[in-house]
């Protein structure tokens, strides 16, 4: 249950703290003093979309905060999703939080951590139920009879293994309408990835072999140059001309005549072993400049291989790449395709038989939902009937219609193909008979704004008792009813209360008379500024608050807000005593 709600700059509201009680909360007020916003302010709390038009005029950030207490039927559910985000601190209770900023992001807590929105909706939904004022609207949408026959079977079972495979069969339907336009173009692609392939592979390229080829290309180019400084070299280190003497010959001088110092002075003996060493590395170099002249002069044709070999894998580098790496990583991936090409048809028969798989399935699935739903709407024609007898709707009759509609690529069911939704087979749609001897007509085709105000509160009080969230919220639930049907409502919402927690704002004395706390809600100009203040009510000044509701303090209306308060007292007594079934 919501236990205390702290709201700061949230539109009229300056700064206000709400301690809840467990039961049936009112909360009353003239129009406009704020109550649907505090309302409002709930739904953002439990990850509802946000509008910074909300915030306070003058301020930057509005503040939501709730501290709910969990019930056991609650801590479960709620304790696992905290658990599982590294969230859970007091396995019975838990702080939520939002801030709602005029500019830039939300902020969102759970346990003052901040979380995502998505995450904060999926506590939320786990806590409160708000049923606004817009569910009116809803009720003549007829989309949105289906969710409202689910919710009231409470067997999400079936449905949502249902939903997953609609959701795969989708998927599986996306790839087979690509693969089956890329089969289209195959037989052109093919050609021209074989190609690519082809005319890589041939290359035979390896990494960093282009810049190995340009300095080759560099040292051909100049191998004229090269041999004559090549030749030269050598000439003087090693001779060739008689009237001329080779560094070989000076160094062989000095070999001689260092191993003659060495002789007669012992400490000339290295003298004599570096001349040595020089000379072995002068024939070292000799040996090794005629293998280098040896390589130009017998390579006449090297130049244009090269140029050739460059040339080509220039071309190969501008068509698949800057690089050979490039290139080669072009053609890998041109063989992936290729393969997945190849493969394609044997991928189409994969996929064309999951389909099939897929539509007998939920056709299958599709089926016993329909049966659920069928055998639901019995039960709930027979609950709204009910509840449409105590709200002065005696002998009024509600039923669904429910059909499907074959589609040539839907799901065999039967000897019927059926058109698949996201939801099932089934198109649903609530009808009613307001009078006895009518038929049943579309809820939209009600002449009188009463009687469908009579059936979204005989709907609202059916779903609510097969709701399991602890908190249900009822925005203005009374409207288009009378004062006389305002306190069976106010009675019937009493007893969601062993099993909930109930917040209602209401117009009618009549209904807030059954509440186990009344919180008035007012506005008051402080400065130039108008605020809402909330004030929860003694019994004296229920009685007060009442008898404003029904015209005026005046002391016919005290007497009979007194009157409406001791009924309403005795009924809640007839009730816990057994004179009455609660949640029937």
């Amino acid at each position: 249950m919501l236990n205390e709600l702290h709201i700061r700059d949230f539109a009229i509201i300056e700064d206000l703290r709400l301690t809840l009680k467990p039961g049936f909360v009112v909360f009353t007020g003239e129009t406009g003093a704020g109550k649907s916003i505090i309302i409002d302010a709930v739904e953002m709390l439990l990850g509802g979309r946000a509008d910074s038009t909300f915030v306070r005029t003058g301020s930057d950030v509005a503040l939501i905060e709730g501290l709910f207490f969990l019930e056991p039927s609650t801590q479960g559910p709620v304790n696992r999703i905290l658990d599982r985000e590294g969230l859970l601190d007091d396995p019975e209770q838990l702080l939520l939080g939002r801030e709602i900023r005029r500019e830039g992001r939300n902020i969102c807590r759970v346990n003052g951590r901040v979380v995502t929105l998505s995450l904060l909706s999926e506590i939320g939904e786990l806590l409160v139920d708000v049923h606004g004022q817009s569910e009116h609207l809803s009720l003549l949408r007829v989309r949105e009879h289906i969710l409202l026959l689910d919710r009231y079977a409470n067997d999400d079972d079936i449905l949502q293994l249902y939903k997953e495979q609609y959701q795969t069969l989708g998927e599986v339907r996306r790839q087979l309408e690509q693969l089956r336009k890329q089969e289209q173009d195959s037989a052109r692609k093919l050609d021209y990835l074989t190609f690519q392939i082809n005319e890589v592979e041939s290359a035979i390229l390896k990494p960093g072999e282009d810049e190995t080829l340009l300095e080759e290309r560099s040292r051909l180019a100049n191998a004229e140059q090269l041999a004559r400084q090549t030749e030269e070299a050598i000439t003087a280190l090693d001779g060739q001309l008689e009237s001329q003497e080779s560094a070989a010959d000076l160094l062989g001088k000095v070999v001689h005549s260092t191993s003659g110092l060495a002789k007669i002075d012992q400490s000339m003996a290295d003298a004599q072993s570096q001349a040595q060493a020089i000379i072995e590395q002068v024939s070292e170099l000799v040996r090794r400049l005629r293998l280098y002249r040896e390589e130009i002069l017998f390579t006449p044709h090297r130049l244009d291989e090269v140029e050739e070999r460059l040339n080509m894998i220039t071309t190969l580098k501008r068509k698949y790449g800057g690089s050979i790496e490039a290139v080669l990583s072009q053609a890998e991936t041109a063989r992936e395709e290729l393969e997945n090409i190849t493969h394609a048809e044997e991928r189409l028969n994969e996929l064309a038989e999951e389909e099939d798989d897929l539509l007998h399935r939920l056709g299958h699935l599709g089926g016993q939902l329909t049966q659920i739903r069928q055998d639901t709407g019995k039960r709930l024609a027979k609950a709204i009937e009910h509840e449409l007898a105590d709200l002065h709707m005696k002998g009024a009759n509600f039923g669904l219609a429910q059909h499907w509609d074959d589609d040539p690529s839907g799901a065999p069911v039967g000897d019927r193909v059926v058109a698949l939704g996201p939801t099932g087979l089934d198109h649903i749609e609530f009808l009613v008979a307001p009078n006895p001897g009518e038929g049943l007509k579309p809820l939209a085709k009600i002449a009188s704004g009463g009687e469908t105000s009579r059936l979204m509160l005989g709907l609202k009080g059916v779903l609510a008792q097969a709701d399991r969230t602890p908190t249900l919220v009822f925005d203005e639930i009374d409207q288009g009813i009378g004062g006389r049907v305002g306190a069976i409502v106010g009675e019937k919402l009493w007893n969601l209360t062993p099993k909930h927690q109930v917040l209602c704002i209401t117009h009618l004395p009549q209904l807030a008379s059954f509440g186990d706390q009344h919180i008035k809600v007012e506005k008051q100009v402080k400065g130039e500024r108008t605020i809402t203040l909330t004030h929860s009510l003694s019994d004296s000044e229920r009685i007060t608050e009442m008898a404003s509701m029904l015209g005026g303090v005046t002391q016919a209306n005290l007497e009979s807000a007194t009157e409406l308060l001791y009924t309403a007292s005795a009924d809640k007594v007839e009730d816990q005593t057994g004179g009455k079934t609660k949640e029937q």
